[in-house]
Parts: C-alpha cells; sequence; structure tokens
C-alpha cells in the first residue's frame, strides 16, 4: 500500500519554545519523528511513499531521501494553506487505491498501529481514523462513535471520550468532494472530515490506547517515557 505524509508545518510552538529544528527532523528516543514513523510505515507493509514538505523544509527532503529507503519515495515541495490543502496536493500519488495517511508528529504503540492497519485494510469504510481517550491538545478534535464504531459527528469541543490522533486510512472516494469544498472555501483536514460525514460518506474509529503529538518541547519527553515505560522500549530504528 502506499502511505502518505504530512510534514509541511511550520513547528510554530516548538520553534517559540526554542527548537532550532525543523518539526519533522525533531528526535524522538534518538530518531527523527519522520524516520521514525516511515521505518514503522515499511514494516507494516507499505511499498511506496509520498510525503509533502513546504519550500523551507528541504532539509527534511535531503535527510530522507539520505535514508536510503528501500521504496519508492516522491516528495511535493509546496507550502499550503492547511493538512486539508497538504492532502489535496498528494492526491496524484493516492488517487489509485486505499492508502494510509499521517501527520509527521504522531507517536503510537507499533503494535496498536499494526492492529489498526489490518482492520482498516479489511473494512469498506470510506476512511477509518484513530482515536485515543488520551487528550492532550489546546485544540483536540472529538469524535462521536456509535456501537459499531462509526463516527456519527466531530465537535470542536468537549461531547465524547475519543479524539482524533493523526492517522487515517482513506478509499480514494474521498477526492470526489474536492472541488466541492474548495469552492465552499472549506479549510482544514477536520472541516473536511465533517464534511464527508454530512455528505454520508462512512467513516469508522479506531481505538488506540494513547497518541502523543509532538506540539511543544515538553512533548519530547512525554513520548519517551511512555515509550519506554513497559512497552518494550524502541520501536524505530
Amino acid at each position: 500500500m502506499i502511505a502518505g505524509i504530512i510534514a509541511a508545518g511550520e513547528g510554530s510552538r516548538l520553534r517559540a519554545e526554542g527548537m532550532d529544528v525543523l518539526k519533522p527532523l525533531v528526535r524522538v528516543e534518538g530518531v527523527p519523528l519522520i524516520e521514525r514513523l516511515i521505518r514503522i510505515f515499511l514494516r507494516h507493509g507499505v511499498t511506496e511513499l509520498c510525503c509533502i514538505v513546504n519550500e523551507y523544509s528541504l532539509e527534511v527532503k535531503e535527510y530522507v531521501e539520505s535514508c536510503g529507503f528501500p521504496v519508492p519515495l516522491s516528495f511535493v515541495v509546496k507550502t499550503t494553506e492547511s493538512s486539508m490543502h497538504s492532502l489535496f496536493a498528494l492526491e496524484p500519488y493516492l488517487r489509485k487505491e486505499r492508502f494510509l495517511l499521517s501527520t509527521v508528529d504522531a507517536i503510537f504503540l507499533e503494535e496498536e498501529f499494526a492492529r489498526y492497519l489490518r482492520a482498516s485494510m479489511a473494512s469498506s469504510a470510506a476512511g477509518v481514523l484513530a482515536v485515543t481517550d488520551f487528550i492532550d491538545d489546546e485544540n483536540p478534535l472529538y469524535v462521536s462513535r456509535d456501537d459499531s464504531g462509526a463516527i456519527t459527528g466531530f465537535s470542536k469541543t468537549e461531547s465524547s471520550a475519543w479524539v482524533t490522533g493523526g492517522l487515517y486510512v482513506f478509499s480514494p472516494a474521498i477526492f470526489r468532494e474536492r472541488e466541492t469544498v474548495l469552492k465552499a472555501g472549506i479549510e482544514r483536514l477536520r472541516n473536511y472530515l465533517g464534511h464527508l460525514a454530512s455528505k454520508g460518506y462512512r467513516l469508522e474509529g479506531y481505538p488506540f490506547s494513547k497518541i502523543v503529538d509532538v506540539d511543544h518541547v515538553s512533548d519530547i519527553a512525554t513520548a519517551e517515557k511512555w515509550i519506554a515505560g513497559g512497552y518494550g522500549g524502541r520501536t524505530a530504528g
């Protein structure tokens, strides 16, 4: 399968806290975020990668290319308005078959990811979203699920125990709504998800025990302590 990685953000909160490394190259357990993500993906059946970086992050592209990953690897270099626009910029690489999409800063347990990927690839839903009840984000997107796991709604205010976690498996069918949302002025991936749900696309939520987003310097220590604390140590490398 193919995986798309959104690594086009500015990492403004990390920079404001004194981190002078581009966000995708921030190290957790000594491994840059983007390398950790790719190595996990390759261990679980991903056979092709595409990644979007902004025009000020060519160092990220150069680093990934220097790793010599043994699969086809494509880059889009573009500064986008939002993660939704980044997804659309990757569409030419993703529209052929069911695909995995990830933000670059999601830290999760590899064994949970493996189960998620198997379930998502077997699902007939238009999208399967990783969700978690670990909420450590200034602006989480809350997800309501029914007993079957189907997502019944999204909210910016606390309305359920679950929030999105930055991992998605999508059918290319979601791109049918691209022009509609662009003409409507819809921005941000979270709003696109809401639009898909409102149009009757079945979206499902798959629960993870915990997903840590590395938005702040303190999140690095949080992620490292969590991964090392009884979960078999390193998950990358």
